[in-house]
């Protein structure tokens, strides 16, 4: 039996199949498509797939049951063998069906997975998906855990139904050991089963803008103003995302502009708020990289988070954050070095540190966030630690 490692040549390697919700740039979507991109790069076999298409992006060509993915480069047995040499292809999903738990898209999935050694579930959705669709076969799957658990684990039903779904896992990943212990204490999983890998971005894939004019060529291309201060907001358009309170942060700041990248239930009750005039609503970008470059800062409002990966998007392209103090957010931002935390709920107190990071060297900010970031949750660092526990996964199963 061969010894199956990150060392082994390619053809030995499992072959990965990353899911993901649907087709939108969230924090779970976009480590999805970076890992599945670096995968490929060292020559392992990944494919990438969607459960559903997002009403906001364009529907594509739903995924044949019985095949594969279309990835770039080296084909994945029963996907359909063309090469795709381009990145935006590379980084699109294929659709399996028309919605995220329908029957024929958890049919589609356990056809797909016939051409995977390991499944990886990224995000909520797709751990109900993997647990239904992979009973009773021999392709086990890694959920891929990013939010904080508590959470989503504040009542007895939602702790019910994790456990039973996390218990059909080969294993479960988080962000910091916190939340291994919450996952561990709350779903009684055993020990073991929970791995701590750290949030984290291809660097490559969110490039700081080269100068000012570079700046107002990703200002143009939005459809953005060029010569004001310009604040970004990321993030889907939901209750614990608190764009309401973003929104009243830039009533307090008259000489501000806010580009809002992203959408949901919210939308259009906050599109009538009063600050909503000077705010740009740009409904969910297909990469946010030219966003970032277009920024002066990034504001997260947010009322619960992980590891956010929009901090870490930014930071890597060099733009400071002003950010509520919650889940792990100071692993990301230094208040102070990179950009500044306040506690959540507090309009007030985000303004005036959003006004502060405004004023002062934001070049030094955002290069300070940069090389934090480029030490601390650069892709490049931890896909050794993914490979290893892909493999180990795959070779647990006595038929590998």
């Amino acid at each position: 039996m061969p010894d199956h490692t990150v060392a082994d040549s390619a053809a030995t390697r499992p072959r990965v199949l990353h899911l993901i919700s649907d087709e939108r740039r969230g924090g779970a979507q976009n480590f999805a498509r970076d890992l599945h991109r670096e995968l490929r790069r060292r020559g392992q076999a990944s494919a990438l797939c969607a459960l559903a298409p997002h009403p906001a992006v364009p529907a594509a060509r739903p995924a044949r049951p019985g095949a594969g993915v279309c990835t770039a480069g080296t084909a994945v047995p029963g996907t359909c063998g063309e090469g795709c040499p381009d990145t935006a292809r590379l980084r699109a999903a294929a659709v399996l069906g028309p919605g995220r738990l329908r029957p024929s898209t958890l049919w589609a999935l356990r056809c797909a997975a016939r051409a995977a050694d390991v499944v990886l579930a990224h995000g909520s959705d797709t751990l109900a998906a993997c647990a239904l669709a992979l009973a009773g076969t021999r392709t086990p799957f890694v959920y891929v855990s990013v939010g904080h658990p508590r959470y989503w684990t504040a009542t007895r039903l939602r702790r019910l139904r994790g456990s039973a779904l996390m218990h059909r896992a080969g294993a479960v990943t988080t962000l910091t050991d916190e939340a291994r212990e919450v996952l561990e204490e709350q779903f009684g999983l055993p020990e073991g089963k929970v791995r701590v890998i750290p949030n984290s971005r291809a660097a490559e894939s969110y490039p700081p803008a080269d100068g000012r004019a570079d700046r107002r060529a990703a200002r143009h291309a939005l459809g953005l103003p060029a010569d004001v201060l310009l604040v970004a907001w990321i993030g889907a358009i939901s209750p614990e995302k608190r764009l309401d309170l973003a929104l009243d942060v830039l009533d307090r700041l008259p000489d501000v502009r806010m580009a809002v990248a992203g959408d949901g239930p919210l939308l259009e009750a906050l599109a009538r708020h009063p600050a909503a005039a000077r705010a740009h609503f740009l409904g969910p970008l297909p990469d946010p990289a030219p966003l970032y470059r277009a920024a002066d800062a990034l504001l997260l409002t947010s009322d619960s988070e992980g590891v956010p990966g929009a901090l870490i998007e930014a930071a890597l392209a060099g733009v400071p954050a002003v950010a509520t103090d919650v889940g792990w957010v100071r692993e990301v931002v230094r208040d102070g070095a990179t950009g500044a935390l306040v506690a959540p709920g507090d309009p007030l107190a985000l303004a005036e540190a959003l006004a502060k990071v405004l004023a002062c060297n934001r070049a030094g900010l955002g290069a300070a966030a940069r090389a934090h970031a480029l030490e601390h949750f650069e892709l490049g660092a931890v896909v050794d630690d993914w490979q290893r526990l892909v493999a180990e996964v795959w070779t647990a199963d006595p038929a590998h």
